[in-house]
């Protein structure tokens, strides 16, 4: 709780913001994320007495879309295409591999907080499936010995 209090004038700015835009539930969230990074479970409760909704509304748009995230991301962020092309290509196989490494499953962060395993739906990247990002960065063709090489490749750029 005392991390929110240091995080409530962002949020509060945030709503602010977007107080009287039509449909501003999902502006106010992604604002929130792409500032704090995750969205404070503790936010919930201001952005629905905000928006006249109740928490349990706020919380089921939050935990329906994969992009939320309600713990804080770790210093890198591996996204994982889970489209077609990319299962096609091996990417369940690529999955598995990412989450032996690195010890986690999706939506979780490494004990470290070195790194967060998210999916993603498209990448946009289907002729060269499976596909990944690191951190901003896309990846083509990933097989398990390549992702090895990256991972290790982050971990030497720490």
């Amino acid at each position: 709780m005392q991390d929110y209090q240091n995080q409530k004038s962002t949020v509060s700015e945030i709503l602010d913001a977007h107080q009287t835009m039509p449909g501003n539930l999902l502006p106010i969230l992604h604002g929130i994320q792409d500032t704090l990074g995750y969205i404070p479970p503790a936010a919930v409760e201001d952005i629905a007495k905000a928006l006249y909704l109740s928490q349990a509304e706020v919380h089921g748009v939050i935990s329906f879309y994969h992009y939320f995230r309600e713990t804080p991301p770790g210093k890198h962020t591996i996204r994982i295409c889970r489209a077609e092309s990319c299962q096609s290509m091996n990417g369940k196989g690529l999955e598995n591999h990412a989450k032996q490494q690195l010890g986690i499953d999706f939506h979780e962060t490494t004990a470290d907080g070195r790194f967060s395993l998210e999916p993603v739906y498209c990448l946009g990247n289907c002729a060269c499936s499976p596909a990944i990002t690191i951190d901003n960065e896309v990846f083509g063709r990933v097989t398990p010995r390549k992702f090895d090489q990256l991972l290790a490749a982050c971990q030497g750029a720490e």
